[in-house]
């Protein structure tokens, strides 16, 4: 019986003010999640944790530290995913996964961005006058577009907006906010498996 669950973020700056924005969108974002644990009377947890390497030492800390919890590693992938989540985490950043399954942990394909243009009527309502729409990338399948590709799109769509170029902490906690979880469900497979695996860890919990 699960009585808590524990998200450790890769992301939200080295700020404490900065963490707690990215955090507060994160946690609207999962909104429908979060009830669901309240519902159950599971404690709902998401600390961010700045860099990826700082994530990773944060969530096997709290797999010590938090035994009668189910912990969550979410992290950006930074590349094409071909295998499983902790074999692609082996491979790209030499990660020895700390004997828990697949289950705890999950990626940002190839980084959270990718959330961000799969709804682009919100991108375009939350910038307004001045966003290059034809500058996002149209791919169906967001968990394709490179890294790189990303955050540039995203900075040359907004560069003319009155919010000005996009910006990771300040503009990203408030689009987090207002995306349509379906959108970003339906264009970004890994964003769908968090969601899943969440709800089937409260649905299983009496």
């Amino acid at each position: 019986m699960v009585k808590e669950i524990r998200l450790y973020v890769e992301g939200g700056g080295d700020k404490k003010d900065t963490k707690a924005l990215i955090r507060e969108g994160l946690s609207i974002f999962l909104k429908d999640i979060v009830q669901m644990a309240r519902n159950k009377h599971i404690k709902w947890n998401i600390t961010m944790c700045g860099s990826r390497n700082n994530a990773f030492r944060d969530f096997k800390n709290a797999l010590s530290d938090f035994p009668d919890a189910f912990i969550i590693l979410l992290v950006d992938s930074e590349a094409p995913v071909k295998q499983l989540p902790w074999k692609h985490l082996k491979s790209r950043d030499n990660w020895e996964p700390p004997g828990v399954d697949d289950t705890h942990c999950h990626l940002m394909v190839q980084t959270m961005e990718a959330w961000l243009i799969a709804d682009i009527d919100t991108l375009k309502k939350f910038y307004g006058q001045g966003f290059k729409e034809n500058s996002i990338p149209r791919n169906r399948n967001v968990e394709q577009i490179g890294k790189d590709s990303l955050s540039e799109s995203l900075k040359t769509a907004t560069r003319d907006t009155s919010k000005g170029e996009y910006q990771k902490i300040n503009h990203a906690s408030k689009l987090l906010e207002q995306l349509d979880v379906a959108k970003v469900r339906n264009a970004s497979t890994h964003c769908d498996r968090l969601f899943k695996t969440l709800a089937e860890i409260i649905e299983s919990s009496p």
